[in-house]
């Protein structure tokens, strides 16, 4: 039996037979013809595009019904390349000229594509790179033959097992008898895991090993909760993870009694809980949850898999198909955070060394105007229509936040002077992520109306753990004395300053930390939307004089471990109760 971490994307526990598929990473020799086979070749390469055009329309015909517009547009933009004369006519001419064989000419022409869209300055323009790898993996695929395993035939369900996977690839698979993803590289962002979630598949990603670990046929389990891939699990596991997968199901249906009651702890103190949302849909499920708003809107998913850039009306539909399905509940929309592990890296020839201390967030937006000029349009001439607020990301020092506000204040009078309303009151503020912002909260909070921490990052930058890198996960603990002291630091300069403050990372939605967080005075929690349920249990468990006790002994410990043994305690003996 093997058991690998990684992490978990998409929640729940699928225990099937293993498929798995290759990394399709083609070796294609450099390798001429003699001259009476060029014809042949070039006739390879048409039927090559030819059968790869009818497969992604396919897919793009007999899928139309399950994706949402960003993903669809993914099966446009293979299209449109593959459709593309010009293309076709240079790699044609690449083996008429050189005598080359069709998938060396293929290989050869896409990859110089790829390399002159990753040197371009137009960002949308040099983040296709990723597309033009699909699309040459395609094309191999059909010229030299397929080494993945069949997934068209399936007649019982399974686990998909690869190195990673492409939305087209996904988008092929037979849902019915899909029942879990595994994969060795992604992240929370990638497509693999936008896919899985969007299907309701379990999926762990950044597991290194599974495609060595695991052949076709073993048994595996993802439990796409707790990010864990189980290979050839013994007897004792899989009744372990089968009672598991019940009890799962079960603590569902008992969470959603909770629905319609309030978050108020045992002796009165409302909390206000809200769900973090990638896509305009989860506004519905995070009120369906028992949320009331939304207190973080990630909106680069409007970047990832599109085929242009999102305009301004792009940005203004979504804010605005979010605020119908929220109803009366508040929304903060967070600007795009690209860079770190998000849209532009995985896609570049020549990627940041270090690309978490690099171009991202704010920092990004800021040099990118035209970009951060559309979506604050879009935002303001949304906000007249809700409760919305604008946060900006991963703010570092006043600089940044008065350049950002700045531009805010001449978008403002550029709508005035055409006549296009917005509320010009609407609340500006800023993620504490980092321990820069978190020492400089008190001058930091007299230019903002809230702060929003976001425990992701700021544990990441506090620690100095990448927080997706396995080999150093267990460094990376909320817990930790300098992680606490930093969040009461920051409570209290938004207290002094009289502003609100919102705890919107992964730590507002881990049971054992709730009680510590609202014993620091943080009373609005934001999480995804499935957790709500669940943190509305723990709160109407506790008391605030509970909670308050357990932030100070925390606060008095040097290790995390205690922290983590005085919570898991604490937390059997509430939960028991409540």
């Amino acid at each position: 039996m093997e058991i690998i971490k990684g992490i978990g994307v998409s929640p729940g526990v699928a225990i099937c037979t293993a498929v798995v598929i290759d990394a399709e990473e083609y070796r294609v020799p450099r390798r001429s013809v003699p001259p009476g086979q060029i014809r042949k070749e070039v006739q390879r390469l048409r039927q090559a595009l030819l059968d790869a055009t009818r497969e992604v329309t396919n897919l793009q015909i007999t899928q139309a019904d399950l994706w949402d517009s960003r993903i669809k547009d993914i099966f446009a933009v293979h299209l449109h390349f593959l459709r593309d004369r010009t293309l076709r006519g240079q790699i044609a001419d690449l083996i008429k000229k050189e005598k080359f064989t069709a998938e060396y000419a293929v290989s050869v022409i896409l990859r110089d594509v790829a390399r002159h869209f990753s040197q371009t300055p137009d960002t949308y323009i040099s983040e296709r790179v990723s597309d033009i790898y699909d699309i040459e993996r395609r094309l191999l695929r059909h010229l030299i033959g397929s080494r993945r395993e069949d997934l068209e035939h399936l007649t019982e369900p399974v686990v998909v097992v690869a190195h990673d996977l492409t939305p087209t690839q996904t988008a092929a698979f037979d849902k019915k008898y899909i029942n879990g993803i595994a994969t060795n590289a992604g992240g929370r962002t990638s497509h693999t895991a936008i896919v899985a979630r969007s299907l309701g598949i379990p999926a762990v990603v950044a597991l290194n090993e599974a495609t060595a670990k695991a052949a076709a046929g073993d048994t595996v389990i993802v439990d796409g909760d707790r990010g864990t891939f189980v290979v050839n699990p013994d007897v004792q596991t899989v009744k372990e993870y089968q009672r598991y997968a019940d009890a799962f199901i079960e603590h569902e249906h008992e969470l959603d009694e909770l629905v319609h009651l309030p978050a108020v702890t045992k002796d009165g103190q409302k909390i206000t809980l809200l769900g973090n949302i990638e896509f305009p849909y989860e506004a519905e499920i995070a009120l369906q949850k028992g949320g009331e708003g939304v207190g973080l809107y990630r909106t680069e998913y409007l970047y990832l898999d599109a085929d242009h850039e999102p305009t301004e009306e792009d940005h203004y539909q979504a804010y605005m198909e979010t605020l119908r399905r929220l109803g009366h509940g508040q929304i903060t929309i967070r600007t795009v955070d690209l860079g770190a592990d998000k849209f532009t890296q995985q896609r570049r020839i020549s990627p940041e060394r270090n690309p978490f201390l690099g171009l991202r967030s704010i920092r990004y937006c800021l040099q990118n105007l035209p970009l951060f000029t559309r979506q604050i349009r879009a935002i303001l001439r949304a906000s007249v229509h809700g409760e919305v607020k604008i946060l900006f990301p991963l703010v570092t020092n006043l600089m940044e936040l008065r350049q950002a506000k700045w531009i805010v204040a001449n978008i403002k009078e550029d709508l005035e002077e055409q006549g296009i309303e917005y509320d010009d009151g609407i609340p500006i503020g800023i993620m504490i992520e980092t321990p820069a912002a978190a020492l400089t909260a008190d001058d930091l909070a007299d230019e903002v109306d809230f702060f929003s921490i976001g425990t992701n990052d700021l544990i990441q930058y506090t620690l100095a753990v990448d927080r997706v890198n396995e080999n150093v996960a267990w460094l990376y603990s909320p817990g930790h004395p300098a992680v606490l002291q930093l969040i009461k630091r920051i409570y209290q300069s938004a207290k002094r300053a009289k502003i609100d403050v919102t705890v919107c990372g992964e730590m507002a939605s881990e049971i054992e930390y709730v009680p510590i967080l609202l014993g620091l005075g943080l009373t609005t929690l934001s999480l995804a939307p499935p957790r709500i349920p669940e943190i509305k249990k723990v709160v109407r468990s506790v008391t605030m004089a509970q909670c308050r006790r357990l932030a100070r002994k925390a606060l008095s410990f040097d290790t995390d471990k205690q922290t983590i043994n005085l919570i898991r305690s604490e937390m059997e003996s509430i939960l028991g109760k409540g």
